[in-house]
């Protein structure tokens, strides 16, 4: 049988995507469907999460299904010794679907290479974060009206920003312009500027975080430096305040410009930021909803006529 996880976003095809968000918009006008009735999710976090864990928990909820799992990995048989592998099989005797967030990369495919049921990467080290850039490219979409030929500002911790990772993969199919913003200590990682040039993505590198860079900014997506990615925390004091973005940084940026962020934030937006008309991180949470009500549709072979059907029949 078909195993549909969602390990990375990079398996998606442009209709693929177009296709999904197209079903978080059928979401967003009706959360509560109940596709999903006698249906168990799994939300399996061995490492600390808010948003993703209670957005995924209550997508299920909205959809009809029961949720079982854990946020604290020290209250399980991990804590004692049990491998990935055990863990996975043994929820996989009670779970229809396994949502999992782990600080190993690599993690998340390894869970799908050794159950039959669908595993949802949450977030896997610093590596890929695909239900994260669901939401994200809902959100450029919905302010946008459009995700092709965009300029992309990505500002922060781009070495160890699982979510930056994810959607530079999924924008290769919509001629973007992407702008790396970060210190030397945590700029995009080699590998993924080889994916650019291999995808023809075009991309321009800064170090500086200024006005005047950001003026022509479509979306300005902030990211928080990672303590916890840091083995060298004298590292981490150094970086950690490098670019706040300030109010008055947006002076003369484009009408259009949107701020996201996948939070949580620390100091890297100012709370002036706030009232601003351009910030729209905390609408793109809420957008998180609806994309993960789709993603654990599709995951489990729901289509987007069946989704649209529901409503109908209700």
């Amino acid at each position: 049988m078909e195993n549909r996880s969602l390990v990375t976003i990079a398996e998606h095809s442009k209709e693929k995507i177009l296709y999904m968000l197209e079903m978080a918009k059928e979401f967003e006008a009706h959360p509560n469907r109940h596709l999903l009735d006698g249906k168990v999710v799994a939300t399996l976090f061995f490492e600390p999460s808010t948003r993703t864990r209670l957005s995924f928990e209550t997508a299920a909820n909205r959809l009809g299904a029961r949720v079982i799992g854990f946020s604290d990995p020290k209250a399980t048989s991990s804590s004692k010794g049990e491998t990935l592998k055990d863990t996975i099989k043994m929820v996989s005797n009670y779970a229809d679907i396994i949502v999992m967030r782990h600080h190993l990369e690599g993690a998340a495919r390894y869970a799908s290479e050794v159950t039959s049921i669908p595993i949802v990467n949450a977030g896997d080290g610093a590596n890929q974060h695909p239900s994260q850039t669901m939401l994200d490219l809902y959100s450029i979409y919905k302010t946008q009206g459009t995700l092709e030929n965009l300029n992309i500002f990505l500002v922060g911790d781009l070495k160890y920003g699982r979510t930056v990772h994810s959607l530079l993969m999924a924008m290769r199919h919509f001629n973007p312009t992407f702008h790396f913003i970060a210190p030397d200590e945590l700029r995009m990682p080699e590998e993924y500027k080889i994916y650019c040039r291999e995808h023809n993505i075009k991309y321009v590198e800064h170090t500086d975080f200024t006005e005047e860079i950001i003026a022509d900014a479509d979306i300005l997506y902030m990211t928080r430096v990672q303590r916890e990615r840091f083995t060298d925390l004298m590292e981490y004091e150094r970086v950690k305040n490098v670019y706040i973005l300030r109010h008055k940084m947006l002076e003369h940026t484009r009408p259009n410009l949107r701020i996201l962020h996948p939070l949580p934030r620390v100091n890297e937006i100012a709370y002036d930021v706030d009232d601003s008309p351009k910030a729209y991180y905390f609408q793109q949470a809420q957008n998180g909803l609806y994309a993960r009500e789709a993603i654990l549709c599709d995951v489990l072979g729901i289509t987007l006529e069946e989704v649209r059907k529901y409503i109908v029949n209700c």
